[in-house]
């Protein structure tokens, strides 16, 4: 016999005051009648629709599918909107709205009468944002992303928007590719609504929400504009009436196991970095200790498997006819904590048992894999005392340990005025450093950290050259790369102290990030650090400089 449960959404109906009975009358003024008050669970369709992200762009169509299965379960639902991030238009970053997103998401379920909500998502940040709102505000809760877009296509070649639109954009920019033909590629490189269709952050989001529990199995890589991509929407809407029904809430699938599974599929999948700080994020959300030390141990243990670009060959929609996500977490099973509850109801082993790979290219075996270690390695040292991060799956191999030059650029602005100039002194062994691009000194944290390629090296040939930032960077961007150093400079941590023509150690391999300055030498420097003026003096940019944590603890709001 179904355990009867009392509803959340009867607080807001079922009461003896006048507002019982006006909350009724107004919801019927849309039209519905006086049965959806009784008894049936209200779902709220969280959605992150807009015609400023193109991601999300479709989550209309989506958001019926989600209303059907609902409807078809015996549940009521209700769509609501929240903002929006689209990272190709939001200004200056959309990090530094990620926090005001949850903020809203959580705000929104905790003030209105739903029982459980399914989370329509797909843009980088969205993804993330949703899932720290519902986690906080803990009702029943599902996540649907909007799925991966067509592959580019131009002159018979297969593109993955934006880690083939990158290297495309270098050659336009060392005059190996005319205006006209970069005028082509503009018009090919994204050919439907939907995110990335590379391993970049949006992929990497969508395939952690799978791994954490919090969306139905193969959920992920359904390509955007597959009619399939409706279906586990409608399936979805269908569920989660039965997890109200259960009071399966995501208090009780984001445990401390479920976490660790996500940061190893992750490494396994060869995820954007941005997973870090996302997962960071999450985890004090959900009230569990995650730090960069398990990140690192987890990604010792867990081969990469997944062969798509920035750090294979292959792109999404290949992904998705392997087998996806599922494939990959039965094939590191033995990594994973199996007995995790998740949305289905069901334990991460008992989903995946069945799940067949189609192409061990794509999927490869754990016997075989790409490379023995996970995506990510996180670095340490003097200059990185909190840590950085490096996606050494997407590196040059000859690069993992090198000691070379600095040349400092001390922001973005200055970086872009001096980038292209054809007698910047720099070679194949300089170390790029950028700084006052964390999340205090841009502001918000901006994928500003694949610093390009300076166009006097291109022009040479040379196509990779350490770079270190305390900014972000594009899970869809490649090359040896390091990320989040922490602290940030803006607060005066070592990465200031940096002069152009200082040596720096990285050695991937040994986690190490070494500034090769004596250690008094270092300390004067930073003594005499002063901090910029702040960016904002008023309103959300205020609350996110008074609040917002580094990169090392998910750039969360400290009092969230």
């Amino acid at each position: 016999m179904e355990k009867s449960i009392k509803l959340r959404s009867s607080g807001w109906f079922d009461t003896p005051e006048y507002y019982g009975f006006s909350r009724k009358a107004w919801l019927r003024s849309e039209g519905f009648g006086r049965h959806i008050f009784e008894g049936k669970p209200i779902i709220g369709i969280c959605n992150s629709w807009s015609e400023f992200n193109n991601c999300n762009v479709h989550l209309r169509q989506v958001a019926e599918a989600v209303k059907r299965g609902v409807w078809a379960a015996g549940g009521v639902p209700l769509e609501f909107p929240t903002i929006s991030l689209g990272e190709m238009f939001v200004r200056p970053t959309s990090m530094l709205l990620r926090n005001l997103m949850a903020m809203d998401v959580e705000e929104s379920i905790r003030g209105n009468p739903m029982d459980g909500v399914v989370l329509l998502c797909g843009c980088d940040k969205t993804t993330p944002a949703q899932i720290m709102g519902a986690v906080s505000a803990d009702v029943p809760a599902i996540v649907v992303t909007g799925g991966p877009m067509l592959s580019g296509l131009w002159r018979g070649r297969k593109l993955g928007a934006g880690s083939d639109g990158r290297k495309l954009f270098d050659l336009y920019r060392a005059g190996k590719l005319s205006e006209e033909e970069l005028c082509e590629v503009e018009g090919g490189l994204g050919r439907s609504a939907g995110h990335c269709t590379v391993m970049g952050t949006a992929s990497t989001m969508a395939g952690l929400a799978e791994a954490l529990g919090l969306a139905l199995p193969g959920c992920a890589a359904i390509p955007a504009p597959d009619s399939r991509r409706l279906e586990i929407a409608e399936r979805s809407g269908g569920r989660i009436v039965e997890m109200v029904r259960e009071d399966l809430r995501p208090s009780r699938i984001l445990t401390r196991e479920a976490l660790e599974n996500a940061v190893a599929v992750d490494m396994a999948i060869g995820g954007s970095t941005n997973a870090v700080v996302h997962l960071l994020a999450i985890a004090r959300r959900a009230g569990v200790r995650l730090t960069l030390d398990d990140f690192d141990a987890i990604s010792r243990r867990v081969p990469f498997l997944v062969n798509v670009k920035p750090s294979g060959e292959y792109l999404m929609e290949e992904f998705h006819a392997a087998g996806g996500v599922p494939v990959v977490m039965r094939r590191i099973l033995p990594l994973l904590h199996g007995g995790c509850i998740t949305v289905t109801g069901k334990t991460v082993a008992e989903n995946v048992e069945k799940a067949e790979c189609w192409n061990d290219e794509v999927i490869r075996p754990a016997g075989n894999a790409l490379q023995m270690e996970g995506g990510t390695a996180v670095l340490r040292g003097n200059l990185a005392p909190d840590g950085a991060v490096c996606k050494q799956t997407a590196a040059s191999p000859r690069l993992m340990r090198h000691t070379g030059r600095a040349f400092v650029f001390e922001s973005y602005k200055e970086m872009l005025a001096k980038i292209d100039s054809p007698d910047l002194p720099v070679d194949e062994n300089t170390v790029l450093v950028m700084k006052s691009c964390g999340p205090k000194g841009a502001p918000g944290f901006p994928e500003w950290g694949h610093i390009p390629m300076p166009k006097a090296l291109l022009e040479r040939g040379v196509n990779d050259i350490v770079r270190i930032s305390d900014a972000r960077m594009s899970g869809t961007s490649f090359g040896t790369v390091v990320l989040h150093v922490a602290p940030e400079s803006a607060v005066g941590g070592p990465l200031a102290a940096v002069r152009t023509g200082d040596e720096i150690t990285l050695d991937v391999p040994s986690r190490r990030l070494h500034l090769r300055v004596e250690e008094e030498e270092l300390n004067a420097r930073l003594a005499a650090f002063l901090p910029p003026p702040p960016h904002y003096h008023r309103g959300y940019g205020k609350l996110f400089l008074d609040h917002v944590t580094q990169a090392n603890l998910g750039c969360d709001f400290d009092f969230l």
